[in-house]
């Protein structure tokens, strides 16, 4: 499995995660689905950020 591959599974496995979390906290009021689902978007967060890194570097290798 490459990196890129690897990076988009893990993306959408915490997409998946959060989303989850997500319905739980707003339709059931579950305090403890809402602290996952934080959770899971900073993950987010530093998979983007991480993500964007990689491309930089990439494009920049290219020139």
């Amino acid at each position: 499995m490459s990196k890129f591959e690897e990076r988009y599974e893990e993306l959408t496995n915490t997409v998946k995660e959060a989303e989850e979390d997500l319905m739980k906290f707003y339709e059931k009021g579950n305090k403890a689905a809402g602290t996952r689902a934080r959770k899971s978007m900073m993950e987010l967060k530093k998979l983007a950020h991480e993500i964007r890194q990689e491309i930089q570097e990439i494009k920049n290798e290219e020139l």
